[in-house]
């Protein structure tokens, strides 16, 4: 699909992006740049690509009129329920699009990094899926706040290694990640969990997780006799679920795209992850983009409630989006994700997970017209954030 918000030939979306990387990782990546747009385009791997999103996924995923919340917020609000994936989150559609480009290319052993965990567990089941080994990287601090997910990972047959240095978050286990993949560049395949990264990465994980927003046209066709919503929002932490939702409407000037970015304990508290709002460029992970640093460039440490957006960079796309003003970037705090979570399920019966939730709290934020049609994408499911939203509220 061309369009100015997507990559050019050369790996940049406007300016940001690109591949800067350690000459060990040259090659893979270069190999990967060449072959996985005439690798995916072919017949039977759309064909085994598409099977399992339907039969094993278990897509397309409703999209769902949320009457309470419409109600209550004077819009029509629908929820399009990622959260229903397998695995509980819309992770699952870009693993099983890397692991078939891994077997296609002879790969033998999966690597990837995490944070909340719900990449890592979508690897793990891609890889047991395929008889491919697993080795996911997660920091020491979001081992012990995603216990449920580390329990899934090694149920799955995956080794689960920490990541000691820095935050110990989801930062350093990429860093342990990238460091791996240096070491073994010959049978290693890196699945990267969001749309950052080196290129292809960015656009590849786009591209699979395109099927969001493509299946969100035909639904609301379906529904509302049109297309396109006036609205769509998404979390955005590295930003995989956001470029999904968004993906198909990027060139739809009158669809308002909204990325919302955690705030922490607020953008000035020196303990937030709103990378649009503190962010200047730099290089992260092999990609150029938005960056929180100080003024010498070291990066400055990310904090979120969820373990899934207190990354302090953002996906080069999304970088982008944000300096063209394609979307508007809005910085909830912790405790408006919380109350929003909560407030989800106890109108509409839907525990969201953390992240997701930030996306909820901008329905207090912006006013709506009655007949606008407002899609948020629930990205997943609270399951794994139990233990958080327990302690949160003394349940």
């Amino acid at each position: 699909m061309n369009s100015k918000y997507n990559v050019n030939e050369k790996g940049f979306y406007g300016d940001f992006g690109g591949a800067f990387i350690p000459e060990m990782l040259y090659p893979n990546v270069e190999k990967l740049r060449q072959q996985y747009l005439s690798i995916t385009a072919e017949q039977s791997f759309q064909d085994e690509f598409k099977a399992l999103l339907k039969d094993y996924v278990g897509r397309p995923t409703p999209l769902y009129y949320a009457k309470r919340l419409s109600e209550q917020f004077n819009a029509k609000i629908y929820l399009k329920r990622e959260d229903l994936c397998h695995t509980g989150a819309h992770k699952i559609n870009n693993t099983i699009g890397q692991i078939l480009l891994a077997k296609r290319l002879g790969k033998t052993r999966i690597i990837a990094e995490t944070g909340a965990g719900q990449h890592g567990v979508a690897t793990a089941t891609v890889c047991a899926l395929m008889g491919l080994q697993c080795i996911v990287y997660m920091g020491e601090v979001d081992i012990e706040r995603q216990a449920p997910n580390v329990a899934r990972m090694k149920m799955l047959g995956a080794e689960v290694r920490p990541a000691t240095s820095g935050s110990k978050t989801l930062k350093d286990a990429t860093n342990e990640a990238i460091r791996d993949w240096i070491s073994n560049p010959e049978d290693t395949f890196y699945i990267i969990g969001s749309v950052v990264g080196p290129h292809p990465y960015p656009d590849m994980v786009a591209r699979f997780q395109s099927v969001i927003s493509e299946e969100i046209k035909s639904q609301l066709l379906e529904k509302e006799n049109r297309e396109n919503p006036d609205y769509v929002i998404a979390c955005v932490g590295g930003g995989s679920n956001a470029a999904g939702a968004f993906y198909h409407f990027l060139d739809e000037e009158n669809v308002k795209l909204i990325a919302v970015e955690a705030a922490g304990k607020g953008i000035d508290s020196g303990e937030s992850a709103a990378t649009s709002v503190l962010g200047k460029i730099g290089i992260i992970h092999g990609s150029k983009t938005l960056l929180m640093q100080t003024n010498d460039g070291q990066i400055t440490e990310p904090y979120s409630i969820s373990a899934g957006l207190d990354y302090p960079g953002v996906g080069p796309m999304h970088a982008n989006l944000y300096q063209t003003q394609r979307a508007e970037f809005i910085a909830i705090t912790d405790d408006d994700a919380m109350q929003s979570g909560i407030e989800l399920a106890q109108t509409e019966g839907i525990i969201p997970a953390i992240e997701t939730a930030h996306a909820f709290a901008v329905l207090k934020h912006k006013k709506f017209e009655p007949n606008d049609i407002v899609i948020i994408n629930l990205s997943g499911r609270g399951d794994k954030d139990l233990n958080t939203y327990i302690n949160y509220f003394k349940l």
